[in-house]
């Protein structure tokens, strides 16, 4: 570290968090710490699905060590901000010239009867302190789906009992992804929905039906607008712990389980923020240099707030990562660059600022009888009045594609089935070009 080097704290090894260390460390332009609470290799948190599956080790997820600079298995629990010191449950400080909040998310986990047993006051205060979601210890059986602790869990379970009866509470993005991975490993999967389709937020009635008819072929029993009221537990009499046997559902109808998934969805991890009087809505607000209300911190990723939105997915985070690891370089490699102060050069050319991401879907589903599912889902799907719709659908081949039209603008789109067009389609958006050949788009076979 040189004496012109800022100090930068990064508090978050996953995806945000690395990619910044990384950005700042091809720059040189910092030294940098990053402070990682789980105690495993840093990993690839989109790819924990493939994980469980059985697709992929567990290693194969893993990312791109940054050296020296990542601390593992160290949680953070105080930012003095007068002091612009970390405080870690080891004991240690770490000091920053810059700190960046990237705490990501916590599975949610919703108000079940029975789901908590209740624990001493000092773990629910750390829960709370920490941004968790929990009141309590989870009944034996009873998983989220977020962490590689999570997936080994899940893998180990369905592994020692062959068909395994499983009920995956929630059917956006994360709930089918968990399911289709048990099914593939043998396990009897029930999926249940509280909205009347699958993957709402993404999709539109017609795609949702295809991938419901998918899911189904693959063995997976649905219900949607299903509300589960509580967990059925009893006690296992070797050591006294609550042990999972069902799941209730507002109807009073009750399904068997051995095993129990929530994936009710995730919130961004604020804790720390809020202890440490940073402004937090739904995340932690960030402005258009990704900074909070203390200019000296920023926030990225799944915990961070940007124009009112929270992302909560892997393409934003890492766009983000990107635009704030050349923001603090200032643009131009680190500081005390040759070209700075040198006679008659120019001025380092200013980053820009972060603007917003547009995000894009894409999941792959296992091979059922009828092969493998693709599906991708950007901008609007959900068409305003006055709007265009286009719609191609090929019951044979199993593919549909819809996309709305605002003006000559293409905002949002659904593809289920064959891919090719997606890549043509997503720049048109991203771009926001004119349209003049819509019909191309849609079936052209090499975009992607």
């Amino acid at each position: 570290m040189t004496s012109e080097q800022q100090r930068v704290v990064v508090i978050g090894g996953g995806l945000a968090g690395l990619r910044l260390a990384a950005g700042l460390g091809a720059r040189r332009a910092a030294d940098v710490t990053v402070l990682g609470e789980e105690a495993h290799v840093p990993y690839n948190r989109v790819l924990l699905a493939e994980v469980l599956a059985g697709r992929y080790a567990p290693e194969v997820a893993a990312l791109p060590a940054p050296g020296p600079v990542l601390r593992r298995g160290v949680r953070a629990v105080r930012i003095d901000r007068a002091e612009r010191a970390v405080h870690c449950d080891d004991g240690s400080t770490e000091r920053y010239d810059a700190l960046v909040l990237a705490t990501g998310s916590n599975a949610v986990l919703p108000p079940l009867r029975g789901l908590f047993e209740p624990v001493g006051a000092s773990r629910t205060a750390a829960a709370g302190a920490a941004g968790g979601t929990s009141d309590g210890e989870l009944p034996d059986g009873v998983h989220a789906f977020r962490t590689m602790d999570d997936c080994l869990a899940l893998s180990a379970a369905v592994s020692t009992a062959p068909g395994l009866r499983t009920v995956v509470i929630g059917g956006g993005l994360l709930g089918v992804s968990a399911a289709r991975a048990l099914a593939e490993r043998g396990a009897q999967v029930v999926l249940a929905q509280q909205g009347e389709r699958l993957m709402e937020r993404q999709l539109d009635a017609e795609a949702s039906a295809l991938l419901h008819a998918h899911l189904t072929a693959l063995g997976i029993e649905i219900h949607t607008e299903c509300r589960v009221r509580g967990l059925n537990t009893c006690e296992v009499p070797a050591d006294g712990r609550r042990r999972v046997t069902g799941v209730e559902l507002a109807d009073g109808y009750r399904l068997d389980a051995d095993a129990v998934v929530l994936a009710c969805g995730v919130r961004p991890r604020t804790g720390l923020a809020r202890a440490a009087g940073l402004e937090v809505r739904l995340g932690i607000v960030v402005d258009d240099r990704l900074r909070t209300s203390d200019p000296h911190i920023h926030a990225i990723g799944d915990c961070a707030e940007h124009a009112g939105r929270v992302y909560g997915l892997a393409g934003p985070a890492l766009e983000q990562a990107d635009a704030l690891a050349a923001l603090l370089a200032g643009g131009a490699g680190r500081p005390g660059a040759d070209t700075a102060g040198a006679p008659g050069a120019a001025a380092p050319a200013a980053p820009p600022a972060y603007t917003g991401t547009r995000a894009l879907t894409r999941l792959t589903l296992a091979a059922g009888e009828s092969g493998p599912l693709d599906l991708a889902a950007f901008g609007e799907t959900t068409p305003l009045p006055g709007d265009d719709v286009v719609r191609l659908s090929d019951a044979t081949r199993r593919t549909y594609r819809k996309v709305v039209v605002r003006g000559d603008r293409l905002v949002g789109g659904v593809l289920l089935g064959e891919l090719s067009s997606v890549g043509a389609l997503a720049r048109s958006w991203e771009d926001e070009e004119a349209l003049t050949d819509l019909f191309h788009l849609l079936t052209d076979d090499g975009g992607s």
